[in-house]
């Protein structure tokens, strides 16, 4: 039985239900208690300030003056169009924290230059992309994991500019691609309701065995290159994807695209949107149940789980060979397929998405077997059952699990993690030590830039993404409360991957400005969650009062119930309230919530 939807008719009380101007007007909370600039206040503040900073400079040694990245430029997997749009990853979200509006600037001018750059650029013998390596603006044809990543900064520039035309015209156009209503390309059958290949994008789906040239792209040169997968050769290019080649079908990492049809509705492009990301996650939701709980890798062109279910490129059996090596790798990817379910948690309020994955985890760890005397857990399925046993529990992506459902069940599966022990009273110093963490990250990667020698010739377009400077980790878990999936490791247990919107449980507005994140002279830190509370430190550390805008969620999707200060509780009943902070004072509020009540927007409150 697939989960409910959730009606919205009533989400958010009686107010959430009324147009912006119907709604009692709420009064500005002033904060007056004198502060002393705590420690973690002060390295918020120049961490947003070494940010830009590092990224500024990492920008000019990088990119043309017509703003396309200096790298000799391929298609194919291992350092395609991809990585190149990967180059400006966290710009985005710093800005939407209260980084530098040159954050922002940049990062769009660099989308708009490798645009042009790999629409240009055309290979002469694999056969997607000779008539250029992206086609209306989006790749011509590649797999998920892939096509996600080269949307890491796409998918969060609503949170800065949510009113941009260029980005409300791409984010339509790109999630039409899946939707079905681009007849130009064929990549989803409504009537099975699923995606007909592995392989796809802007020139359709790939409907045959996809041959290592696919993936690979064109012969060249590596010798001069540093080859960031280990290999030494073109030829070890060619044979890292020899068993690449079962695409046809459908397969969990397709349900990434359902991240164009949620950014698609917040930016109030229509239901139609939330209409199909639903349905099609729905699709999937019924084949796990009907698979016995688990999520099946491969679907038959006939949208029917596949008689080897675990197969598929990516798949639970899929465990390659490395050329380099000689030995076989465990590359199961499906645990990235659960973005796909938290679209779904937010465009219907409906937690059940979420907890089809935690009952997942429990069936594989009820596959545990002892191996030399400890106890061990399955990461694996193929044709002779579980395998790929590791010591201990599975525990791949129970945070994300718990940080949705916030049951106790799932907050023991999770594991342990120092920033859930500051959340949870046990680590107090973890914002000063993670703060500090990253301006060193930061300062690592300026030293690592000022050392490079190498130039456009000898570069591949993944060189620079462990240079770039952009470090938000610290910053997104103390001043939101929120995940940072994207960057490795965010936790111990969970896969890093690209393009998933940012989930939190606070943000932050600049009215003065008129424009996302906390003003000048202003840290957040968010000392606890719970399901239905928060509770989130506010300081001014300049001169002039500040005011800011708190909101509940990256999409609004949280209702703020009531706030408490000094003692004082003030009733809200709304998306978010507005704080008017005196020079050189802050306090701790307490905030009752109910979580993913409204319906996700990325416009700003004042445009609401």
């Amino acid at each position: 039985m697939t989960p409910t939807r959730r009606a919205f008719l009533t989400g958010g009380a009686a107010l959430a239900a009324l147009p912006a101007a119907a709604r009692p007007p709420l009064a500005t909370l002033r904060i007056a208690t004198p502060m002393s600039p705590p420690r973690w206040a002060v390295l918020q503040r120049e961490l947003l300030a070494a940010n830009a900073a590092a990224c500024e400079a990492y920008y000019a040694k990088y990119v043309t003056s017509d703003n396309e990245l200096l790298a000799f430029p391929r298609w194919g997997a291992n350092d395609g169009p991809d990585d190149a749009a990967e180059f400006t990853n966290d710009w985005f979200v710093l800005h939407a924290l209260g980084g530098s509006d040159r954050l922002k600037i940049l990062g769009q001018k660099f989308w708009e230059g490798h645009l042009r750059q790999y629409s240009r650029v055309r290979t002469r013998e694999a056969p997607i992309a000779r008539l250029g390596m992206y086609h209306r603006e989006f790749p011509v044809q590649m797999d998920w994991q892939h096509n996600a990543e080269g949307l890491t900064s796409f998918n969060v520039m609503g949170l800065s500019d949510p009113r941009d035309p260029a980005l409300a015209l791409r984010t339509r156009r790109f999630a039409d691609l899946y939707t079905g209503a681009d007849r130009s390309v064929n990549n989803y059958d409504a009537r099975h309701r699923m995606m007909r290949s592995l392989l796809n994008g802007s020139r359709g789906p790939m409907l045959r065995a996809a041959t290592p040239l696919d993936w690979a792209g064109d012969p060249f040169d590596a010798r001069p290159f540093h080859l960031e997968h280990g290999e030494d050769s073109f030829a070890e290019f060619l044979a890292h994807y020899a068993e690449y080649t079962d695409v046809v079908g459908d397969n969990p990492l397709n349900l990434q695209a359902t991240t164009l049809g949620l950014n698609a509705f917040a930016l109030g492009l229509g239901e139609r949107f939330s209409r199909w990301s639903l349905d099609y996650l729905d699709a999937w939701a019924e084949r796990m149940q009907a698979n016995g709980g688990i999520i099946p890798s491969k679907i038959g062109p006939d949208g029917k789980i596949a008689a080897d279910w675990w197969g598929g490129t990516y798949g639970w059996n899929f465990s390659p060979v490395v050329p380099q090596t000689g030995k076989r790798e465990n590359r199961n990817r499906v645990p990235r397929s659960i973005t796909a379910f938290y679209n779904a948690l937010l465009l219907t309020g409906d937690r059940n998405y979420v907890r089809l994955w935690s009952r997942q985890n429990a069936i594989i760890n009820a596959a545990s077997k002892s191996i030399d005397g400890r106890l061990s857990a399955p990461s694996m399925y193929g044709p002779e059952g579980w395998w790929g046993w590791k010591p201990g529990p599975y525990r791949t992506n129970g945070f994300e699990i718990w940080y949705a459902t916030q049951s106790p069940a799932d907050r023991a599966a999770a594991g342990d993690h120092p920033w859930l022990d500051f959340l949870e009273g046990r680590n107090p110093g973890y914002a000063e030590t993670a703060l500090e963490g990253d301006l060193k990250r930061v300062a690592d990667r300026v030293a690592a830039r000022l050392a490079d020698t190498t130039n456009p010739g000898t570069r591949l377009a993944d060189w620079t993404l462990d240079i770039n400077p952009a470090s938000a980790m610290a910053l997104i878990q103390t001043m939101t409360g929120g995940l940072h999936i994207a960057r490795p490791p965010w936790s111990p247990t969970s896969p890093p991957q690209g393009g998933v919107p940012l989930h939190c449980r606070l943000r932050y507005f600049d009215p003065a400005l008129r424009r996302a994140g906390v003003p000048a002279d202003v840290a957040a830190l968010v000392h606890s969650l719970g399901d239905t509370a928060t509770e989130v430190t506010l300081v001014n550390l300049g001169p002039a009062p500040r005011t800011v805008v708190v909101q509940g969620g990256a999409f609004a999707e949280h209702r703020i119930d009531a706030v408490t200060i000094d003692g004082i509780k003030h009733a809200v009943g709304a998306r978010d309230f507005t704080v008017r902070l005196e020079p050189g004072t802050g306090t701790r509020l307490a905030l009752a919530m109910s979580r993913y009540a409204n319906r996700p927007s990325l416009a700003f409150p004042w445009d609401r």
